[in-house]
């Protein structure tokens, strides 16, 4: 792990300062809560790390987003970097590099913070998950279940597996999330996979489904307090801009499919109940730019969701964070968002 130099040290209150410049009109202190529909509403968005280095690292193509023991903010990047965030101003405290056990980069997507702080990180390109330590060594792999592995092994496609991560409350139960269907499952039906924990270690265990809105795939999930999910579901039009939804999930009364070779609607499968929050696209743009063409200038690639906390009146605090993939036509961007579920 790498320290921040004692230069760049008396440089952070300056970094703070340009924080909160790039944070958007909302955070000038204002306390108004601007709805994205009845259940959701932005406080306010911050492009302070758009287009930034630090120690050398290009700061961006995050995916996933977790608080951290110490109460900062963990953010993975999909290029094979671990960042460590204040979560005050966002600005970068640490920076991990990642490999697989031969040393080569992953195509990280998805983070939970065990409880033991070990981080699970998730790779789309096998698909794999495998438990690091806080310095970035490999301590540990789980097994994947052979359907849901890349072809010819398996079902998958690659890049398009797991891109979520989410600890269930009580931290017996991992979940990740498929970003697309299975070959052999119908077209937006994606497959959550569970594992159970047994004696400090993770085997599988159920596996639900979930049906897409068409045209979308599942960049994050993320377990609430009571145990249900909220599930970012996300997609891209050239020309047009992308597609960024809220929803509510629920396992409790979905059929376990472990077992299910073809997921194709059949009636004796149950899929997770989804409530929407919110269509993204539809919160106040807070005076936000955009580089290319999008529905709200507001919006761009979100991929990453962590839940912060709760306010005053019980709503969640759910942080998201989009991939610029380091194009210059997109943008890093940190929403914050209060949520009612």
């Amino acid at each position: 792990m790498r320290l921040r130099t004692v230069l760049a040290t008396l440089t952070a209150g300056l970094a703070a300062a340009t924080c909160l410049a790039a944070a958007g009109p909302a955070a000038a202190g204002t306390t108004a809560r601007h709805a994205c529909s009845a259940t959701v509403s932005i406080d306010r968005f911050s492009d302070a790390l758009d287009k930034t280095t630090y120690d050398g690292t290009f700061v961006g193509n995050f995916s996933a987003l977790a608080v951290d023991r110490d109460g900062s903010l963990a953010a993975l990047a999909d290029r094979s970097s671990l960042f460590g965030l204040d979560a005050r101003t966002l600005q970068p405290r640490a920076a991990v590099h990642l490999a697989d056990e031969k040393g080569a980069d992953l195509d990280s997507e998805g983070l939970v913070i065990d409880r033991d702080g070990t981080r699970l990180i998730s790779s789309e390109t096998e698909p794999s998950i495998r438990r690091y330590s806080r310095d970035g060594a490999i301590l540990d792999r789980l097994p994947v279940p052979p359907a849901l592995q890349v072809a010819p092994a398996g079902r998958a496609t690659a890049n398009q597996t797991f891109e979520g991560l989410t600890l269930l409350p009580g931290g017996h139960t991992l979940l990740a999330s498929m970003e697309y269907a299975l070959s052999g499952d119908s077209a937006g039906i994606v497959r959550f996979q569970t594992w159970t924990r047994h004696h400090g270690r993770f085997t599988p265990g159920a596996q639900y489904a979930y049906r897409t809105d068409a045209g979308l795939g599942v960049p994050e999930v993320q377990a609430t307090p009571d145990g249900r999910l909220l599930v970012l579901e996300r997609g891209f039009t050239a020309g047009v801009g992308n597609t960024v939804r809220l929803y509510l999930a629920d396992l409790r009364h979905a059929t376990d499919t472990s077992g299910t070779e073809n997921l194709t609607g059949q009636p004796g499968v149950r899929l997770a109940g989804k409530t929407l929050l919110a269509d993204i696209a539809r919160c106040p743009s807070l005076g936000a730019t955009a580089k290319q063409p999008q529905p709200n200038p507001l919006l761009d690639n979100i991929e990453g969701m962590t839940i912060t906390g709760r306010d005053h009146t019980g709503r969640l605090k759910v942080l998201l964070v989009s991939d610029d993939n380091q194009n210059a036509a997109q943008t890093t961007r940190f929403y914050y968002l209060r949520v009612r579920v």
